[in-house]
């Protein structure tokens, strides 16, 4: 009987090039585009102005208005500030994707009341009693604790970098009239009626100047009120302290002579008997109780 022979198999494997119907070609095609684009860019910046050379730096090192918005109040603010910005400017919206954050925001042509809320949130909810957001209208107090020392025009520690926000909220406003009051109770110095006036009037003169000095546009119009309140006491007893109020209210007719957007409110509850200070001091205290559940 013959033997069996051994099966042999024998495995090609052969390698075929792409050819002309490859892809890989594509992708060193693309690279080159990309470094031509990138040099052609270069060329046609290196003929520019300064100007228009500081513009493109700051589009890439900057973020956008969108970007901030997203970045600071969340995507629920931003998409409500889209929504009334397209509805109300829509040509502006294509201008905030592509405007870098450098510039000082206009609170009163923010177009949302939730996002002016968030924004003066950032800035003055540390030492503000109350601040109210509605409408063409902006306005925050201060206990004169705050800012000056008691029955007196002298400024406390903490004067400077209050002025510092508050000049963050006032200074990019335009066409706008800012109302500031400085009321002193007769009980809280020495004098009476005629001490309690002379110091607010040195109060005022020192908010308003400080307020005036960072202004960046002529359409803004300060108004300044000294008062010498009666004393006045509270629920418990105690006396009431003065205060600084200020007031940011949008002219009836804009520089251009066109109406001004008033701030509005697509998202949540309207609440206009519910300030922005006590709604956040809810927020703050539900928030608090989830978390010991």
């Amino acid at each position: 009987m013959a033997e069996k022979q051994p099966l042999v198999v024998v495995k090609k494997i052969t390698i075929a090039g792409g050819g002309a119907h490859g892809g890989s070609w594509k992708v060193a095609f693309a690279d080159f585009m990309t470094a031509m684009m990138a040099f052609f860019l270069l060329m046609w910046l290196l003929n520019q102005a300064p100007e228009v050379k500081k513009n493109v730096s700051d589009y890439f090192s900057t973020p956008s208005v969108i970007e901030y918005n997203f970045s600071n109040y969340g995507v629920q603010l931003t998409l409500e500030k889209l929504f009334l910005d397209l509805i109300n400017e829509p040509l502006r919206v294509l201008e905030d994707f592509i405007r870098p954050m450098d510039y000082t925001p206009n609170f009163m042509s923010m177009g949302s009341e939730n996002i002016v809320k968030a924004a003066l949130m950032e800035q003055v909810s540390d030492f503000a009693s109350d601040m109210k957001v509605e409408g063409d209208t902006i306005q925050i107090e201060i206990p004169e604790r705050q800012m000056f020392k008691t029955g007196t025009a002298e400024p406390t520690g903490k004067f400077a970098e209050i002025m510092g926000k508050l000049q963050a909220v006032t200074m990019g406003l335009e066409d706008t009239n800012v109302y500031i009051d400085s009321d002193v109770y007769w009980n809280t110095v020495s004098g009476g009626e005629s001490g309690a006036k002379k110091i607010a009037e040195q109060r005022l003169d020192m908010v308003i100047s400080q307020i005036d000095a960072k202004l960046e546009h002529q359409s803004v119009d300060l108004h300044g009120r000294a008062r010498a309140m009666e004393p006045t006491r509270l629920g418990d007893g105690r006396p009431k302290e003065g205060i600084i109020k200020i007031i940011m209210k949008q002219k009836d007719t804009l520089s251009d002579g066109s109406k001004p957007r008033k701030l509005n409110k697509v998202f949540g509850k309207d609440e206009k008997n519910l300030d922005v200070y006590n709604n956040f001091v809810n927020k703050l205290s539900n928030s608090k109780d989830k978390d010991t559940e």
